[in-house]
This record gives C-alpha cells, structure tokens and sequence, in this order.
C-alpha cells in the first residue's frame, strides 16, 4: 500500500523532479509534488512524496530526514490526513475566523 510522506523546509528552488528523483534512492516513488503559491506560483518549501510501498516510506524517512540539501536540513514525516472542516471541505490550517464570525469570548 503507498504511503504519503510530508517533506518541510524544502529549498524554494526544488522542483518536483528533483524531489522524485532524491526520494527515488530510498524506493519506488508514486508521486512527488513540491507545493506552490497559488498567485506567484513560488514554491512554498515544503511537498509531498508518495512511496509505493510502507518499507520505502520508513527508509525514506530513516535515511532523508534531517539531511541538507542546498544548506538546509529537510524535515521528513508521514504526512496526516487533511483536517475536515464544519462544512466538508478540507482544510490544512484552521485559519481565522470570517470576519464578522468571531467566537464568543469563553465564560468563566
């Protein structure tokens, strides 16, 4: 079964293949995708990284996290499921509240 791995502090100049192609050394790679900004479409310095199998993905893991890549030390863990908010949709942040939606002070 494939196991999604969540990559941080990722260099801004890495690219989905290179990601697949550092992560490929440790086993088969599904999916690689470094996450970027919507508007200016820069990389955010962090991706996903899907292991075809469960052993890739702890090797990965055991033999990537923590190593530097372009000066900095990449962050390498199984990534969480996304949160679900009140209304279905998914969500990886809370966020702030809507303007005009704040909660409540709580009573003592």
């Amino acid at each position: 079964m494939a196991t999604k791995l969540f990559v941080g502090s990722l260099p801004y100049t890495t690219t989905s293949d290179q990601l697949k192609e550092m992560f490929s050394k440790a086993g088969n790679v599904t999916e690689a995708n470094v996450v970027t900004d919507k508007m200016t479409g820069r990389s955010r310095g962090f991706g996903f990284v899907e292991m075809a199998k469960e052993e890739d993905a702890k090797k990965a893991i055991d033999t990537l996290n923590g190593t530097e890549v372009e000066g900095r030390k990449i962050f390498v863990s199984e990534a969480r499921p996304p949160r679900q908010d009140n209304f279905g949709s998914k969500s990886q942040s809370p966020g702030p509240e809507p303007a005009g939606q704040e909660k409540p002070p709580a009573e003592d």
